[in-house]
C-alpha cells in the first residue's frame, strides 16, 4: 500500500483494531492509519481468535479493519462473530477475496464497508472519511451485479440449462435483486406462481435458497472468464 500524507480525517476514532494475518500488510496498514487519524491507539490480531480475545479483555475498537481470509475462519462467519462481540464498532472488512454478492452479504450483516487490498492509501481515505460520516463505503465495481444481464449466454451453460424458459427469466431477475412480488409484475404472473418457480429451480441446480442460486450463476460467469472462485466458496460454508 502506498503512502500518501494527507490530512487526518476530521470525524476521527481513536481506537482501531485490524485483524490480518500477514504482517507485512499489517504494518503497511497501520502506517496507513496513522496518517489518516491523529495519534490513534492501534491493537493488532492476526486471527479471529486473538481479536476475540481484544473484545473479551475489554478492549472496545472505534473501528475494525477485518481481513476475511484468516487461519481460523471459515466463510464469513468470523465476520459474523465478531460482529456480535463487537457490535457497536464500525467493522470495514479489507480483502483480497471479492465478489458482488459476498460483498453484499457482509453489508445485510452488518459490515460499514468493503475495500480491496490492492487499495491506495488515497482510497482508504476515501473510504474512512465516507464511514466516519456515517456512510457506507463500496467500490464503484462491488455495487451493482455484472451477470443475468445478457441475452441468455450464461444459461446455455451445462449447469443452467435443465431450466425451463420461465424458471430462466425468473432466475435473470433474482439475480438482478428483484423481490417475488417485483418479479409476478414484471412476467405478468401471480405471486404464487413465481414462488412455485422458484422452488423448483432451486430443486433443479441443487441449492437450497436464492442467494445460493445467484452464486452459482455467477460463478458460471466466472469460470467462463477464468475468475478466482474462492470468493464465490466462502458464501456456500
Amino acid at each position: 500500500m502506498e503512502h500518501a500524507r494527507t490530512p487526518a480525517v476530521q470525524d476521527a476514532v481513536s481506537d482501531i483494531l485490524i485483524v490480518d494475518d500477514h504482517p507485512l500488510y499489517s504494518d503497511a496498514l497501520e502506517s496507513a492509519l496513522e496518517i489518516v487519524f491523529a495519534a490513534p491507539t492501534i491493537r493488532k490480531a492476526q486471527n479471529l481468535t486473538d481479536a476475540l480475545t481484544e473484545a473479551k479483555n475489554g478492549f472496545a475498537p472505534d473501528l475494525v479493519m477485518f481481513d476475511l481470509k484468516l487461519p481460523d475462519v471459515s466463510g464469513i462467519s468470523g465476520f459474523e462473530s465478531l460482529r456480535a462481540h463487537l457490535p457497536d464498532a464500525k467493522i470495514l472488512v479489507v480483502s483480497s477475496l471479492a465478489s458482488f454478492d459476498l460483498v453484499q452479504s457482509l453489508l445485510e450483516r452488518g459490515a460499514c464497508g468493503f475495500l480491496p487490498k490492492d487499495t491506495s492509501a488515497s482510497g482508504l481515505r476515501t473510504a474512512l472519511a465516507d464511514i466516519m460520516q456515517g456512510r457506507t463505503y463500496v467500490p464503484k465495481d462491488y455495487q451493482t451485479p455484472d451477470y443475468c444481464a445478457g441475452s441468455g449466454e450464461v444459461f446455455d451453460h451445462p449447469k443452467l440449462a435443465e431450466l425451463t424458459p420461465q424458471q430462466k427469466r425468473i432466475m435473470r431477475l433474482i439475480c438482478r435483486g428483484k423481490p417475488n412480488k417485483q418479479i409476478a409484475y414484471e412476467l405478468s404472473l401471480a405471486e404464487a406462481t413465481v414462488k412455485a418457480h422458484i422452488t423448483a429451480l432451486l430443486r433443479r441446480l441443487g441449492v437450497h435458497n436464492r442467494t445460493q442460486a445467484v452464486v452459482m450463476v455467477e460463478g458460471v460467469i466466472a469460470s467462463q472468464r477464468g475468475d478466482e472462485p474462492e470468493a464465490r466458496a466462502f458464501l456456500m460454508q
